[in-house]
């Protein structure tokens, strides 16, 4: 780790985008454009929380449900794609040491994921193309509710950020497996095994004498994993996408597909299998990635217990692809043997899964104490607690008994989905910027520690905040997904919206914190041609 410390421990400097390597300039261009993306998703919370409360009259409905649309999905592939793909490009061949595969993949990840995500948010505010997020609405719906043309344009804009997504999984892998230019032959089949978590639990019925050193550490072990997930989410998404397109088209071209030919059941178990490989497969092990990085960065130490960790995340593998049928309890002809192995028994197990990424890391930063509570700190410990209360709000709905009470209430969206995503992963995300930005920037100064401060409590405060009160409107009956005309749950809205206030005021503060921090011109220049043709500088070389 001592590359790690010595690029930590650094001085700091005023930060010049000309003396950018390739690799910094992508990965700032990735960050930077996802955390503007997450400024219009917090934009567009806003209006809809003020529109909870008092419904705005020059909005209307059609353009409120658009919002409501776009709004998750501009936060999970706009912003949290953005950000963790750019991370993760940095951080594979950064703690592999050697240089990554394919720089202009990563440049074409990037302007796809960044014009798709535009393409489909620009047709919903145009049009009001509202589906809503689950996007197998317009399968047996009627053409007469939403125009095709304005569909198929959304569609395309979802298909863009999947192709985006498959080079990202190709860049992943490829450096992982392939051996640079000139260096010694590296074991690929080796490696691949290494980083899926299989060395792990071959180590764990070893002797101690007799285990073998991993090939790649843990982060890196962690990001390949979570990429199986993404591989497959992004071919059943981009094929689902592809299916809707179909019909979008034949419609403009005046046929009218018969929707029969289709299995609503069967389509709806295939879709929200590929959709859970996000919420279920990327969120957790993703975060649980990151959390292992920032824990051995923070340190210096190795992950406690860390063949145990590995070994769970292969046993994630097959547990994030067995948990959809969580999201179908409620459905009635979705078969019981589904709803109770797949999803009451498996979705349970994801506390234990999850439980121990969370013991890991904490362990792991107990057992280097004491620790100086930095920004990076803070914020991987206000992730930590983000997920210790949505994970168990998700498992109490994955009860057949309570998901028929819970499930289309704003509990679900508050305590569970807006704490899990708003606390647990951004705050997560968040720790890993304040961590990589004076590595990325070379060693540019923080523009102000009071600023980080409020961005830190603020964050922390509203968004449990506006969790707990939307979650407090929806056990007294508040479904989600629905205009109420009359204030009838006024004061949970008003102080739900009191929170998300504060969130948004904390990235406003976040925001012009790095601003500052770079520059204006310093910013601009991140997206000019890069002057520096010299190779990427490797952690090695930084010894």
């Amino acid at each position: 780790m001592s590359y790690i410390k010595t690029l930590m421990n650094g001085e700091q400097s005023i930060f010049n985008p000309r003396k950018l390597t390739p690799m910094q300039r992508i990965t700032l261009r990735f960050v930077v454009v996802g955390v503007l993306y997450y400024g219009l998703a917090a934009i567009e919370g806003m209006i809809m929380r003020i529109y909870q409360i008092e419904p705005i009259t020059f909005l209307g409905s059609d353009h409120y449900f658009a919002i409501l649309t776009a709004h998750p999905l501009v936060g999970i592939f706009g912003s949290t794609y953005l950000i963790v793909f750019g991370a993760f490009l940095f951080v594979v061949p950064f703690m592999m040491k050697k240089p990554l595969w394919s720089i202009k993949l990563a440049n074409a990840t990037f302007w796809l994921i960044t014009i798709g995500t535009f393409v489909f948010w620009f047709s919903g505010f145009l049009t009001h193309y509202a589906p809503l997020y689950t996007l197998y609405w317009p399968l047996p719906a009627d053409f007469n509710q939403f125009d095709p043309l304005s569909g198929a344009f959304f569609i395309t804009g979802i298909a863009i950020v999947m192709l985006g997504t498959v080079f990202f999984v190709i860049n992943i892998f490829k450096t992982i497996a392939y051996t640079p230019e000139g260096w010694e032959k590296q074991p690929s089949g080796a490696l691949l095994a290494d980083a899926i978590g299989y060395s792990g639990l071959r180590n764990m019925f070893r002797k101690k004498t007799k285990q073998k050193e991993h090939l790649v550490d843990i982060p890196v072990a962690a990001i390949a994993r979570g990429t199986v997930d993404t591989a497959l989410n992004a071919g059943i998404i981009l094929f689902t996408g592809v299916l809707i397109l179909v019909y979008m088209v034949a419609a403009i071209m005046g046929y009218d597909l018969k929707t029969t030919v289709i299995d609503a059941l069967l389509y709806k178990n295939w879709f929200w299998w590929g959709l859970d490989l996000i919420a279920d497969g990327l969120v957790l092990i993703f975060v649980a990635g990151t959390w292992y990085l920032l824990a051995m960065m923070i340190t210096g130490r190795k992950i406690f217990m860390q063949n145990i960790a590995r070994a769970a995340l292969l046993v994630e593998l097959i547990v994030s692809w067995t948990v959809w049928s969580h999201h179908l309890l409620s459905d009635q002809a979705q078969p019981g043997i589904l709803k109770i192995i797949s999803g009451e028994f498996v979705t349970a197990f994801e506390l234990i899964t999850q439980g121990l990424a969370f013991f890991v890391t904490l362990a792991t930063l107990w057992l280097a104490r004491p620790l100086k509570m930095t920004n990076e700190l803070k914020f991987l410990l206000g992730g930590l607690l983000g997920f210790g209360l949505a994970v168990p709000a998700g498992i109490m709905q994955a009860d057949i008994g309570l998901n028929r009470i819970l499930h289309n209430t704003q509990w679900i969206m508050g305590p569970h989905v807006h704490v899990a995503i708003l606390v647990g992963l951004t705050m997560t995300l968040y720790a890993a910027i304040y961590l990589l930005f004076p590595i990325v920037t070379n060693g540019a100064k923080l523009y102000s520690q009071k600023l980080a401060n409020f961005h830190f409590w603020a964050h922390l405060i509203g968004g449990i905040g506006m969790g707990a009160f939307m979650g407090m409107a929806g056990l007294q009956g508040m479904l989600r997904r629905t205009i109420y005309y009359e204030g009838e749950f006024n004061l949970y809205m008003i102080l739900a919206g009191i929170c998300g206030l504060l969130l948004l005021l904390a990235f406003f503060a976040f925001l012009y914190n790095i601003i500052m921090s770079v520059g204006i011109n310093g910013l601009l220049g991140i997206f000019r041609p890069s002057p520096n043709k010299t190779k990427d500088l490797l952690p090695a070389e930084t010894e």
